[in-house]
C-alpha cells in the first residue's frame, strides 16, 4: 500500500489572538482530490499553510511522502508541493510568461538562467492552463479568471506531486469557477496530481472532490465521501444554516439547497442584540 502523499498528525497552531488549528489529523492519499470545507474563520487557510510548510505547527507534525516536513528545505518542499493562495499581489509589470517562469525557482541554481527543461515546463504549464495566448500580457491587466489560470500555471510549472489550493473559485463568475475546477480535475486524472483545495461552495465541492473534510473552529468535525459529509445535520451544526440536501440530477452527488429564514439559534442571537 502506498504511503500517504501528505499527512498531518495532531496539528495545533495559534496566532497571537488564540488557537486556530486544534489537534487536527488527516491524510491525503496519492492521486486523491480532497475538498476542505468550513465556515469563515474555521482554519482552512491556516491548515493549508501548515501542510505546505509556510507555517510551522506549535504541536504535531506534517509528513510529506513519509518525510517530516521539518527535515526538508523550502526548495525540497517546493519541488513536491505547490500552493496557490487566493490572491497574488504583483507590484511590478511582469508579463504572464515571466510570472509562470517564477514557478521554476525551486530548480534554478544561484545566478543560473533557464534551461531547456525549465522552458519546456513553462510551455507545458501554459498549454494545459490555456494561458499561452496571454504570454506577453501584463499580469495585472488580466481578468480575475485569467489571473487564476496564470497562478495555476505557475504552480504546475513547479512540476509538483501535490497541489494545495486556497478557495480557487472565490471572486470568479460561474463559468470561470467550472473552468478552473475542470482544469484541476483534468491534471488529477491525466497526470495523477494529488489535490487538496479549501472550498467555499458546497455544491462545487460535492461535484469535483472525492473526499471532503469539514473543519469547525479549528477542529476536524467530519471527513468522508460527499454523501456522508454534506448532510443536513452536519451543515446545520457546522455552518448554522437551514438547508435541504437532495441529489444532483446528472451526477447523483449531494446538492445543497439553502432555505430562507433564520435558524432558532440565529433568531435568539438576533433578539438579544
Amino acid at each position: 500500500m502506498a504511503a500517504e502523499a501528505l499527512c498531518a498528525e495532531n496539528l495545533s497552531f495559534s496566532y497571537y489572538n488564540g488557537r486556530v488549528i486544534d489537534d487536527v489529523s488527516l491524510a491525503l492519499r496519492p492521486g486523491e482530490m480532497m475538498g476542505l470545507l468550513g465556515p469563515n474563520g474555521s482554519g482552512k487557510t491556516t491548515l493549508l499553510r501548515l501542510l505546505g510548510g509556510m507555517l510551522a505547527p506549535a504541536q504535531g507534525q506534517v509528513t510529506l511522502e513519509s518525510v517530516n516536513l521539518r527535515r526538508l528545505s523550502r526548495r525540497q518542499i517546493a519541488r513536491r508541493v505547490a500552493v496557490v493562495l487566493q490572491e497574488l499581489h504583483v507590484p511590478f509589470g511582469f508579463r504572464v510568461r515571466e510570472m509562470v517562469a517564477m514557478g521554476r525557482a525551486p530548480y534554478l541554481g544561484f545566478l543560473a538562467g533557464e534551461t531547456t527543461a525549465d522552458r519546456q515546463a513553462v510551455t507545458q504549464a501554459m498549454a494545459v492552463t490555456h494561458t499561452a495566448h496571454l504570454a506577453e500580457r501584463p499580469y495585472n491587466e488580466l481578468s480575475g479568471g485569467e489571473q487564476q489560470r496564470v497562478r495555476l500555471a505557475m504552480a504546475l510549472a513547479q512540476e509538483p506531486h501535490i497541489l494545495l489550493l486556497d478557495e480557487p473559485t472565490v471572486h470568479l463568475d460561474l463559468n470561470h469557477q467550472v473552468e478552473v475546477l475542470e482544469l484541476v480535475r483534468q491534471r488529477n486524472r491525466e497526470a495523477g496530481l494529488t489535490v487538496l483545495a479549501a472550498m467555499h461552495d458546497l455544491n462545487l465541492a460535492a461535484l469535483y472532490f472525492d473526499r471532503l473534510v469539514l473543519l469547525q473552529a479549528g477542529q476536524l468535525a467530519m471527513e468522508g465521501p460527499p454523501v456522508d459529509v454534506l448532510s443536513e445535520a452536519n451543515i446545520a451544526r457546522v455552518f448554522g444554516a437551514r438547508v435541504r440536501v437532495g441529489r444532483h440530477p446528472t451526477t447523483n452527488t449531494p446538492h445543497v439547497m439553502v432555505l430562507p429564514g433564520l435558524t432558532s439559534e440565529q433568531q435568539i442571537a438576533s433578539a438579544m442584540r
